[in-house]
């Protein structure tokens, strides 16, 4: 057996509406099902997911763009100073950056502010406004920022200020008192789309502003979009797959040198380029340090200057890697080594010395192995302030419960699955009560159960090139939009070993009785131990193109296994039992020794924790191995001790060592005529001296001493002869008995033939075997097999 990492929750198809689309689109199965799996069940609805309008939005269907861009325009002819008020993600920068330059290609005297992370926090600041007044700014137009800043909105209008709010992160009940707010998830808007990313909102503007949909500006649209996790459905995703092919042919000075240092190759970057390349490394100095060298990394037009900077960020998101390894360690610490957690449905753990600009990415890890709602804070000891970043699971929605604790939160926003927050120290115990008290109210048992969602079963024949080359038009892809992941059930993994470097990932080849697959597993070359040829077993993974030597074949990117059967994993003939022992794992295993002799032979004594020994058929029965490892160490006694041992059990696992110290099937078994022809040389003898003439009698016949010694003992226990001393007595006119009435007779030939059937068989072969013993055998798959 083998435990799947999750709980795998399989989408139901329906084959009529797949077969529907298979007709009237053209499809193979493959993508037909997993269309209709994911809701895409018309043809209507299929030919505009894969080929999505041209044509965006209009920008004025936005609440208060007309009023917005009127105001921006009356400040271009009156020179009045503005400025783009950003935030310090990746979803900020490029909000920030993409309004910027729209407003200086109209002539707009702009410039941009971005608050520090750890003197002003997330949002508008009252100090700031001040700040930026006295400096001789008139207006404020926030990005990806604002809609929570009814303190500020009335800080703007009282020191004479104009403010146009963009954003869209979640509305509160009140909203700012400003000039405008553009923000598709008003509750008076109705605009089509709401799940517009900050950038995405700002690109709105933009385009209302220009006249026309800025392509120049799509790539920092999209970088924005995948970086904020937005759904990448409707416009988003038409902005992202606008986007791909301009960034793989970009020309931009800042946008080349960023790709540069993150090792990316322009003309392959994609979606997940994006999120694994670039966005760490925007998101980066404002994490650490401040985001505006993120901007001017944006705005340079010097490819020395824009090399440098991007040189320094680089070497930011390094620094933040290891800042990141470093709290996560000692979180983690904290949370399994205190009893204060055990009892927590929401971990609420912080730290004075932790950086503030990283938590965020810790929460996420500590979700990952904990999986359950987590805040990490901040503190700091000057100010009795702690910042916080939370990061929760799918059924508890982090922002309408951080909104129940409002009164302990003078300052949190977010979204369902992440938010940010900033409070007192000594408010954060009372904090981590209720959120657990409002955890036990909404969350039960199997909320914590990490779960992945299956998009469908697929036959393995069903998968090959041009299915995949179909699949790959679900891209790109991203949140609401995941690669498929797809369950294949009844494969074999016949072949299986670890690659890499580090041998840490597993390469092999999943198949059944009618096709085969290249299979990849990153990051799980450990389980190449766990998994036997000839389990059953079923998978979870993506599909890929992987190309090679000009050839190009489908390949399954291994997710997660599970193995419901027993498996055997077969050690016969090795034995070293200390050069593969360690691949039996350490919880619920038991060392199975027939023999007692068999302790010191092997040099057993180091695990003697997990031994047990099996004197007889009781003992056998008596043992407890019910969802257990169990090896064999040596091979059992008799037939019956093994099935005693094994019978109705439920096994987990089975390491068939079977060491056998003497092989009886190497030795020569007497045939009838042997005996014949040694019974008649003692009755001719009459007395024979063993001891003095035994070998050379071996030696005359060819037989070993072993064979001789058999053979002797036959003839004692079926009454034939009597010995004393090793002198042998012919009984003159004994009762005529068959050889298989003695023991010595009927014990060597069960050893013989248990070695056949558990030393010298087959892997298959041994497989049906053990399987009869269990009791589990399908008797026709054993009849097939052989």
């Amino acid at each position: 057996m083998l435990q799947a990492k999750t709980r795998w929750m399989v989408r139901e198809g329906n084959r009529q509406k797949a077969e529907q689309l298979m007709n009237e689109l053209q499809l193979t199965p493959l993508v037909a099902n997993l269309l209709v799996n994911r809701g895409l069940d018309t043809a209507e609805s299929v030919k505009k997911f894969l080929n999505p309008d041209e044509e965006f939005h209009h920008p004025f269907l936005l609440n208060d763009m007309d009023i917005c861009v009127e105001r921006i325009f009356q400040a271009i002819r009156n020179r009045e100073r503005m400025v783009v008020y950003g935030d310090y993600d990746a979803d900020g920068v490029t909000s920030t950056y993409v309004l910027l330059k729209t407003l200086r290609e109209l002539g707009a005297d702009a410039d941009f502010y971005i608050p520090n992370r750890f003197t002003e926090g997330y949002g508008p600041n009252e100090q700031a406004f001040r700040t930026l007044k006295e400096s001789g700014y008139h207006l404020i137009i926030t990005v990806d920022n604002g809609i929570a800043g009814i303190h500020e909105a009335k800080v703007a209008k009282e020191i004479g200020i104009d403010l146009i709010i963009t954003d869209h992160h979640e509305p509160g009940p009140e909203l700012p008192d400003c000039l405008a707010i553009i923000h598709p998830k008003r509750a008076d808007s109705n605009y089509p789309f709401k799940d517009l990313a900050g950038v995405g909102v700002a690109f709105k503007l933009a385009t209302a502003l220009l006249g026309k949909v800025p392509e120049e500006l799509l790539p920092f649209a999209a970088i924005g979009t995948i970086a904020d996790l937005v759904p990448l459905k409707d416009e988003n995703r038409l902005i992202v797959k606008k986007a791909l092919p301009l960034l793989q042919s970009s020309d931009h000075t800042g946008l080349k040198a960023l790709m540069r240092v993150a090792g990316i190759n322009q003309q392959e970057l994609n979606e997940e380029s994006i999120s694994f390349g670039l966005a760490p490394r925007i998101n980066a100095p404002g994490r650490l340090y401040h985001a505006g060298m993120v901007v001017d990394l944006f705005l340079a037009n010097d490819k020395d200057e824009a090399e440098q900077l991007a040189y320094e960020i680089n070497e930011i998101n390094k620094e933040r890697q290891e800042i990141v390894d470093k709290i996560t360690v000692e979180a983690i610490e904290e949370i399994s080594q205190s009893s204060n957690y055990i009892n927590d449905q929401v971990i609420v753990v912080g730290k004075e010395g932790w950086h503030a600009g990283v938590i965020g990415i810790v929460a996420s890890r500590l979700v990952e192995k904990f999986y359950r709602p987590v805040i990490v804070f901040s503190f700091d000891q000057a100010t009795g302030l702690a910042k916080g970043s939370a990061r929760s699971i799918p059924k508890f929605n982090m922002y309408q419960n951080l909104f129940q604790c409002k009164e302990l939160l003078p300052h949190f926003g977010g979204h369902p699955m992440a938010a940010g927050l900033t409070m007192r120290t000594s408010d954060v115990p009372e904090l981590r009560e209720q959120l657990n008290r409002l955890a036990r109210e909404q969350l039960d048992e199997d909320d914590f159960i990490p779960v992945t969602e299956v998009d469908g079963v697929i036959p393995l024949e069903d998968i090959h090139l041009q299915s995949v080359k179909e699949l790959l038009q679900f891209a790109p892809f991203g949140t609401e939009n995941p690669k498929p992941l797809l369950l294949i059930n009844d494969i074999q993994l016949p072949q299986i070993k670890k690659v890499g470097a580090e041998k840490n990932h597993l390469k092999a080849i999943i198949e059944n009785d009618s096709a085969q697959l290249d299979c990849i597993g990153f990051h799980m070359g450990d389980l190449a131990d766990e998994i036997s040829p000839l389990s059953k077993a079923s998978v979870i993974g993506e599909l890929a193109i992987n190309e090679w030597n000009h050839v190009s074949k489908p390949q399954f990117i291994l997710k997660d296994i599970c193995i419901d059967e027993w498996q055997l994993f077969d050690y016969r003939g090795n034995r070293r039992i200390d050069q593969w022992i360690h691949q039996v794992p350490e919880k619920s295993s038991k060392l199975i020794v027939f023999r007692e002799s068999t302790v010191n032979q092997m040099n057993l004594s180091e695990f003697a924790a997990g031994l047990e020994i099996i004197h007889s058929e009781a003992s056998a029965k008596n043992c407890d191995i019910d969802g257990m490892n169990i090896v064999l160490i040596d091979l059992p006694q008799t037939k019956k001790q093994l099935e005693s041992l094994l019978a109705g059990k439920q096994v987990a696992r089975i390491y068939a060592h079977f060491y056998q110290d003497d092989i009886e099937l190497l030795n020569t078994m007497p045939t009838r005529e042997h005996f014949k022809w040694m019974y008649a040389f003692l009755r001719k003898k009459g007395v024979f001296d063993f001891r003095r003439y035994g070998a050379d009698l071996a030696k005359y016949k060819g037989w070993s001493l072993h064979t001789l010694k058999f053979m002797l003992t036959v003839f004692f226990e079926l009454n034939f002869v009597t010995m004393d001393n090793g002198i042998l007595s012919v009984i003159k006119d004994p009762s005529k008995r068959d050889l298989s009435e003695s023991k010595t007779y009927q014990l060597r030939q069960e050893i013989i033939q248990l070695e056949k059937e558990l030393l010298f068989s087959s892997y298959k072969q041994l497989k049906i075997s053990l399987d009869r013993f269990i009791g589990t055998a399908n008797m026709k798959e054993a009849k097939a097999w052989i």
